[in-house]
């Protein structure tokens, strides 16, 4: 079993920067991929980012691409998401999860542990 807790949200104006973090315990000893997904209001969840186990594999929505980047920091067990030039369209919960082996997917149903979720709001 893997615990993943978020951290970070809050509220921003538009152009704004922001970094969330997915803090994993548990069976963190086996190399895992690690994703970020988010919901907005009345929609499906969605797809973010990727990174594999080595952090040398990044895989970016077209949304996102250019002004969010994915991190890891295998030392603390945990990944980042430094958002810049947000925009309101990016308010949503953001969700961290993560999956054995070393395939990034933007799959959700490849995901098997996932947290709780940490509301980023981003202001016009």
């Amino acid at each position: 079993q893997v615990q993943l807790v978020e951290s970070g949200g809050g509220l921003v104006q538009a152009g704004g920067s922001l970094r969330v973090s997915c803090a994993a315990s548990g069976r963190t000893s086996s190399r895992y991929v690690v994703a970020w997904f988010r919901q907005a209001p009345g929609k499906e969840r969605e797809f973010v980012a990727a990174i594999s186990w080595s952090g040398g594999n990044t895989y970016y929505a077209d949304s996102v691409e250019g002004r969010f980047t994915i991190s890891r920091d295998n030392a603390k067990n945990t990944v980042y998401l430094q958002m810049n030039n947000l925009e309101p369209e990016d308010t949503a919960v953001y969700y961290c999860a993560c999956k054995g082996g070393m395939v990034l997917t933007t799959s959700q149903n490849e995901y098997a542990y996932w947290g709780q979720g940490t509301q980023v709001t981003v202001a016009s």
